[in-house]
């Protein structure tokens, strides 16, 4: 038995020494993830809306995984067949590089290029940054029993925080990654900035990989935000909660209904929050009261849904030229590789 802890006690410390866990400064840069403007900003605008950030409570990332299991939820199980497919030739393009995740919750596809980088013969360093501190140290923790030479940097905060306060890797490259089409989640606009932020965080010669969700038909894109367990339905609501918890909010969530559906002419799902009857909430951190009529709407996400070709050229346009693309059969979803 003494044997047994020892060996316990001996793999906990081997871990430990493997995970660096930093949480960014929340005042760094113009924008904050705590003062809540955004929220006023949204909501005393017309039409009213929210940031997609405020899904990712520790709940609402549990949820997020959830949903990336659902039977409707084609994304997840088709970028993670194409990793399966194209992991090694994605790691033999770059070499050897520090892996920085950009929304990296669970981690889960991320062990696809894991598993293709060990294969290099050298030490992997992952950097996985999420805002959701508790599911970040989680999977770190899982990562780290299940890989024995892997090395943790995690980051907890926003990607500008962590794009902006990136340090210099000590291998002789790195790849900034961002799965699972989050990008749709951006406007166009916003999307233009990103890129600029992802150029402005590689050094020349370093590699940016992408997934993207792309355009078909309307009847498989709204399955997959409508899904028959009301997963996806909670996953909306719950950012009720977690202003409620976080800003002393009185959302009352039973007056409000998840809404999703697709909007051909912009390409994009669109999450909102309709509300079921005429109220008013306060929002006692923020010093801010908010009338609802009924059938009014906070749009809670979009999820743009992208054409490998035109996204190709934005990117090159911004400086990331493209090296390679993967798709699965069904030309359902894309991975590109670009390179600064």
């Amino acid at each position: 038995m003494l044997a047994i802890v020892q060996e316990t006690k001996e793999n906990l410390s081997s871990t430990e020494e493997r995970l660096e866990i930093n949480y960014l400064d929340r005042s760094y840069g113009a924008t904050t993830i705590i003062d809540g403007q955004d929220i006023i900003s949204g909501l005393t605008q017309t039409p009213k809306s929210l940031p997609p950030r405020y899904f990712y409570d520790d709940r609402g990332s549990q949820l997020f995984e959830q949903i990336c299991e659902l039977p409707e939820y084609y994304p997840t199980r088709t970028e993670s067949w194409i990793l399966r497919q194209f992991a090694g030739e994605i790691a033999h393009k770059t070499g050897v590089c520090e892996l920085v995740e950009l929304g990296s919750g669970s981690s889960t596809k991320t062990r696809q290029l894991l598993d293709a980088y060990q294969t290099l013969g050298n030490g992997v360093v992952y950097a996985p940054i999420d805002v959701s501190g508790g599911i970040l140290i989680e999977s770190a923790h899982q990562l780290l029993r299940d890989y024995p030479t892997l090395q943790i940097q995690g980051l907890v905060g926003t990607y500008q925080q962590a794009l902006a306060q990136l340090k210099p890797t000590s291998l002789p490259s790195r790849m900034i990654f961002f799965l699972g089409s989050t990008l749709g989640n951006l406007t166009p606009q916003e999307c233009d900035r990103f890129f600029c932020q992802i150029v402005e965080a590689l050094d020349t010669g370093e590699y940016f990989l992408l997934g993207v969700d792309l355009q078909k038909p309307k009847q498989v894109l709204e399955a997959a935000y409508n899904d028959a367990q009301g997963v996806t339905a909670e996953f909306n609501l719950n950012m009720l909660d977690h202003l409620n918890q976080r800003f002393a909010a009185k959302f009352d969530r039973k007056r409000f209904e998840h809404w999703a559906f697709y909007n051909e002419q912009l390409n994009q799902i669109e999450m909102h929050l309709r509300c079921r009857e005429a109220h008013t909430v306060c929002l006692e951190a923020l010093d801010l009261q908010v009338e609802f009529e009924a059938g009014e709407t906070i749009k809670t996400e979009i999820s743009r849904k992208f054409n490998l070709e035109v996204i190709q050229g934005e990117l090159q346009a911004k400086g990331l030229k493209p090296l390679a693309v993967w798709s699965d059969p069904k030309q359902w979803f894309g991975l590109i590789l670009s390179q600064k």
